[in-house]
C-alpha cells in the first residue's frame, strides 16, 4: 500500500497535482490541513480514498478537526497540530496520540517535514508543498509505504 501525505497547500494546488502525477499510482491521500477551500479538488484529483482535516486557515470548512482511522494494522490519528503547540515541539501532540492509542500521528502546521519514530509511536509531518519553512525551503511531501509484511516505511520527498 502506498499513501501520499501532504499538508499546508493553502489553495495553491499546482504542486499537489504535480506530486500526484509523479508518485502515481497511490492507494490513499492524507491531507493534514490548511486546504483553504480546495477540498473537492484535492479529493477528485487523487482518484483514491482521501483523509482530510481542517487547519488553522480553513475557516469555513465542514471537514473535521481531527480523525482516527486505520492504514493496514496501524491506528492513525490525523490533526493539523496547531491546537497542540507543534510550533514549539511535538511532545504534547505525541502524548495526546499515545493517550488515544494511536500508532501513528500525522500532522502539519509547521511547514517543516518530520519523521519521529520511537518504540511506541510514529509522528510524521510532511511539511508544506506551498510555503516550506525548513532549511533550503524546498516544497515537501511524504510517502508511506506498507511492505509485504504490513510494516510502515516513511520517506520525505522534495520538489
Amino acid at each position: 500500500m502506498k499513501v501520499l501525505i501532504v499538508s499546508d497547500t493553502h489553495r495553491k494546488n499546482d504542486k499537489y497535482i504535480e506530486v500526484l502525477e509523479r508518485v502515481a499510482p497511490i492507494d490513499m491521500v492524507v491531507h493534514c490541513g490548511d486546504i483553504e477551500g480546495s477540498e473537492y479538488l484535492i479529493a477528485e484529483a487523487a482518484g483514491c480514498p482521501v483523509q482530510m482535516v481542517v487547519g488553522n486557515n480553513d475557516f469555513f470548512s465542514d471537514l473535521p478537526k481531527e480523525k482516527e482511522f486505520h492504514i493496514g494494522k496501524y491506528k492513525v490519528w490525523l490533526t493539523h497540530g496547531h491546537n497542540y503547540y507543534v510550533s514549539m515541539s511535538n511532545e504534547i501532540l505525541k502524548n495526546e496520540a499515545k493517550s488515544r492509542g494511536a500508532d501513528i500521528v500525522m500532522y502539519g502546521h509547521t511547514h517543516r517535514p518530520v519523521i519521529d519514530i520511537s518504540s511506541d509511536l510514529i509522528a510524521v509531518n510532511p511539511g508544506s508543498l506551498t510555503y516550506p519553512r525548513q532549511e533550503g525551503r524546498r516544497p515537501s511531501y511524504m510517502i508511506m509505504d506498507l511492505d509485504k509484511n504490513g510494516e510502515a516505511h516513511f520517506t520525505i520527498n522534495y520538489l
